[in-house]
């Protein structure tokens, strides 16, 4: 399809509009009259604005998204997946198999972090029978920063991460809510929200707050991590090109 556009101020904001005996394509933005269209053009042109106003929608949606938080429980916004096994357990160093996920935070989205550091404050207090009655001074806690940690990975940049995980397979679904089957749909690299529940935990010596992996809701794509790209993504279709050659 067509994509229409305003050579002056490159605004994709854009109407159809009569003007004397002529039907032409008008900017919302710098009011410029970008080009006059005949009956086929306007249907393109009709086409291109009404998927431009759906994707423009959808932006609106995920940029309202908000975190949430219930007791120890926390949906977060919009985040980034990273090392995510999602679909099958993975066991790390010899350890019980578990699905499990790094969870990117934006440093930008306060409100994720918000509800983060005030389930984990509340994990402390409910773990104090663990802790021998009082929360040790130098207790380990999920929220790592990124720019310290991981400072040669542009994926964690400017943002803090925390891991995630559970024996059980989480539910994933869609912007739709519709469950997802199809593993190459949700991977390292793509952006979602998760449920997570912090707890507090004392074995061999280790006293901390985990992040208990809940459900995954996919958001949008976004580019691989790890150098691995989806097959739909690396290639375009020759269905077209077959029926040519079979006549």
């Amino acid at each position: 399809m067509k994509n229409y556009y305003c050579a002056k101020c490159g605004s994709v904001d854009l109407f159809i509009k009569a003007h004397g005996p002529h039907t032409g394509l008008y900017c919302g933005d710098c009011g410029q009259w970008i080009q006059w269209l005949n009956k086929a053009e306007i249907q393109l042109a009709e086409r291109f604005i009404n998927l431009n106003n759906i994707d423009s929608e959808s932006e609106e949606k995920l940029i309202m998204i908000k975190a949430k938080r219930t007791g120890t429980k926390v949906t977060t916004g919009k985040v980034r997946l990273s090392y995510a096994y999602l679909f099958e357990p993975h066991a790390i160093e010899g350890n019980e198999a578990k699905y499990s996920v790094s969870v990117i935070i934006p440093k930008t989205d306060t409100v994720t972090l918000q509800a983060i550091k005030e389930a984990v404050a509340e994990a402390k207090e409910q773990g104090k029978a663990k802790f021998g009655g009082k929360v040790p001074p130098n207790l380990k806690t999920p929220l790592r920063d990124g720019d310290e940690e991981r400072p040669d990975d542009e994926a964690y940049a400017n943002c803090y991460f925390l891991n995630a995980n559970s024996k059980n397979k989480p539910g994933i679904v869609d912007q739709n809510v519709q469950p997802v089957l199809d593993a190459t749909e949700v991977y390292s690299g793509c952006y979602a929200r998760l449920t997570l529940n912090f707890y507090a935990y004392s074995a061999s010596g280790n006293k901390g707050i985990a992040a208990g992996l809940g459900n995954v809701q996919k958001l949008e794509d976004g580019e691989p991590l790890g150098g691995f790209t989806r097959a739909e993504d690396d290639f375009d279709s020759v269905g077209s090109a077959e029926d040519d050659f079979l006549g």
